[in-house]
């Protein structure tokens, strides 16, 4: 999900930013340029840094500007279809909770949610099953996994990626410990015993056969 890349760029030096102190003004245009920004359609540049000038900066007819060779580390998010995350709870819409996760929001669909039909409190910002009686609501933590995914290179936080927890090892997290607990309980009952009654008792070892009685 999130990567670390050495990149190669360009960054726009505007006639009034030219000064002596180049290093620090180009380290701030870059974080301005790149930061925020999707990157190939499928990375979006969450912080970089260590921004190295690459030989001389160019000057273009007709613009005032300097445009200069960069090299920098990125950090990068990178979410990819069928990933786990965890994420918290944001928002509970009466078709579902947005959920966030890294820099990025993803919806859980009412459909998706759980295996029941979900009663939506929208007013309370919750949604909750109608036979378990499971609840969601916002600042609730969640592991789910990406199944539709389609970012957006205008608007990053505007990307369209959905969300199901109808799986096992998916849900809130505390529904997930419950389930576990519930499982290692009925493992525990199936494997003890431990020698109750009702059961045959082996049998004894045979004697060691007796000596024969040496002739007179």
């Amino acid at each position: 999900m999130y990567y670390l890349e050495t990149r190669r760029d360009v960054v726009r030096i505007p006639p009034a930013r030219l000064s002596p102190n180049i290093g620090d003004v180009i380290s701030e245009l870059a974080q301005q340029q790149f930061e925020g920004k999707l990157l190939d359609g499928q990375s979006l540049t969450v912080l970089i840094m260590n921004v190295k000038l690459i030989g001389e900066g160019r000057i273009i007819h007709g613009d005032g500007g300097v445009y200069q060779d960069v090299e920098y580390t990125a950090i990068l998010f990178r979410p990819e279809l069928q990933e786990v995350i965890e994420g918290q709870v944001v928002e509970v819409r009466k078709f579902g909770a947005f959920v966030r996760f890294g820099p990025l929001d993803g919806l859980l669909h009412v459909s998706q949610i759980m295996d029941d039909r979900v009663n939506i409190d929208e007013h309370n910002q919750r949604l909750v099953g109608v036979e378990t009686k499971r609840d969601l609501r916002v600042g609730y933590k969640v592991r789910a996994r990406i199944v539709s995914l389609s970012l957006s290179e205008i608007s990053p936080r505007d990307s369209r990626i959905g969300l199901t927890m109808r799986q096992p090892g998916l849900g809130r997290l505390e529904w997930i410990a419950e389930s576990h607990k519930k499982t290692e309980k009925a493992e525990g009952g199936r494997g003890g015993g431990g020698g109750g009654g009702g059961g045959k008792k082996a049998a004894a070892p045979a004697p060691p056969a007796a000596a024969k009685a040496k002739a007179a």
